[in-house]
């Protein structure tokens, strides 16, 4: 879907909006390596004590703390969801599982035609179940991709371990191929991603939600597991080389990058919905994506959960912003100066 005309509207008055000086070919503009895909998605998420997240304010939020122009690029499409069903499916015992699947399958469309056409598609969300679109849309072109999991929380457990149903809260549960078909097998292509090709980095969660209904846990499984006691013990290098080692190993031909805020250090990242203790820094998580995109494998990045609402004075959104400009540094072209 591309973005309504507001919408075009609103980032030609505000945002980078021309190529000029960029590389060309027969004197036309190039277009900048990374295409900002808008998806305002927070289906995925409970709404609890009647509050209602504002994740989907994330886009505006982190352009307006200057995101596009220090990446250089502009939002070239929006992809909106559909109502939000606040009632838990019976069947699945997820909220809103069927709207999920069919907003997950037009970001697919989006993310898709922009790999497709060898750029970066960084989507800016949303709430976690955004991620399923992004995997979608990789998997749709038939080649054989991993996952780099930067979160806070593992993001593993079935419905029936969610005391709420948020499918945030189990999108990589749901991207590895388990739980409801509805979301587990989008388009018949489940798995969206192998065990043996995810890369679980940073976490910090302790709590195993799965294990009150003797779900498996991550460490339980093939993914690789690198928290963040093992990324600051071992080094971001390090680790980072080894997941890289795991995904050359697979025989991967490339990885997207999921990007949760409250991977980030409470004290700077307050604005998420499900706070904990420490967290990675500005710096250490602009050094882990820095690392993982130049490994020349990184073909696309999702952030999310970061909500404006809790963050009045926007400290954490550039607090996102500058992580995000250290770590995706390397795909910003310099412009010609004649």
């Amino acid at each position: 879907m591309v973005a309504s005309a507001q919408h075009r509207g609103y980032f030609h008055r505000n945002h980078l909006n021309k190529y000029d000086g960029y590389p060309s070919v027969r004197g036309v503009p190039m277009p900048p390596p990374i295409a900002l895909i808008a998806a305002p998605s927070g289906l995925g998420l409970s709404r609890p004590d009647r509050r209602t997240p504002r994740v989907d304010l994330l886009p505006e939020a982190l352009l307006e703390a200057g995101l596009g122009h220090r990446l250089k690029a502009q939002v070239e499409h929006t992809v909106k969801p559909g109502p939000y069903e606040p009632q838990r499916d019976k069947e699945t015992r997820v909220i809103n599982p069927r709207g999920i699947a069919e907003f997950s399958s037009r970001l697919a469309d989006v993310v898709e035609g922009v790999v497709r056409d060898r750029r970066f598609p960084l989507v800016l969300g949303g709430d976690c179940s955004i991620l399923l679109g992004c995997l979608l849309g990789l998997k749709r072109t038939g080649a054989h991709h991993g996952l780099a999991f930067m979160d806070g929380h593992t993001d593993f457990w079935p419905p029936e371990a969610s005391e709420l149903g948020g499918a945030a809260g189990m999108d990589l549960w749901f991207s590895s191929g388990r739980g409801p078909a509805v979301l587990s097998n989008l388009e018949g292509r489940g798995p969206l991603v192998r065990d043996a090709d995810v890369a679980v980095l940073g976490v910090r969660d302790l709590e195993h939600w799965g294990a009150q209904v003797s779900a498996e846990h991550v460490r339980d499984t093939t993914m690789g597991w690198m928290d963040l006691n093992t990324l600051r013990q071992d080094g971001i290098a390090a680790s980072v080389e080894q997941a890289l080692v795991r995904f050359r190993a697979s025989g991967v031909s490339g990885f997207w990058m999921h990007l949760d805020a409250d991977v980030m250090d409470d004290d700077v990242m307050p604005a998420v919905d499900s706070r904990q203790p420490d967290g990675l820094s500005v710096e250490e998580l602009g050094e882990l994506v820095a690392h993982l995109v130049a490994s020349g494998l990184a073909v696309g990045m999702d952030v999310t959960i970061y909500d404006p609402s809790l963050d009045p004075e926007r400290h954490a959104a550039r607090a996102l912003v500058d992580s995000l400009a250290t770590g995706l540094g390397a795909l910003v072209p310099t412009p010609r100066t004649r």
